[in-house]
């Protein structure tokens, strides 16, 4: 199943998120269940989320990747939902 994970960083926590992107980054490789995934940008061009599709046995599993992301880790959320998505186009 495919699970959306969508965040909302904490405001005024850009450099909490690029502190962590590059373990971020290393964590979706290692894993390996990451479909897709990018941050939200605002008018900017700032990083201020992430939406990250994953392809996971259960909502559990989504839950447990979720819980330990390094972003997740450093406190860099606001708030996060998670949600099972269904691909129709791409």
């Amino acid at each position: 199943m495919r699970v959306a994970l969508i965040c909302q960083d904490k405001p005024g926590a850009l450099q909490v998120r690029l502190d962590n992107r590059a373990a971020h980054l290393a964590y979706i490789a290692e894993t390996g269940i990451v479909d897709l995934a990018g941050p939200f940008l605002n008018d900017e061009g700032q990083m201020t989320g992430s939406m990250i599709v994953l392809n996971v046995d259960n909502m559990q599993q989504a839950r447990d990747w979720a819980a330990q992301d390094p972003y997740a880790l450093a406190g860099l959320f606001a708030s996060v939902t998670l949600t099972e998505w269904r691909r129709a186009v791409g």
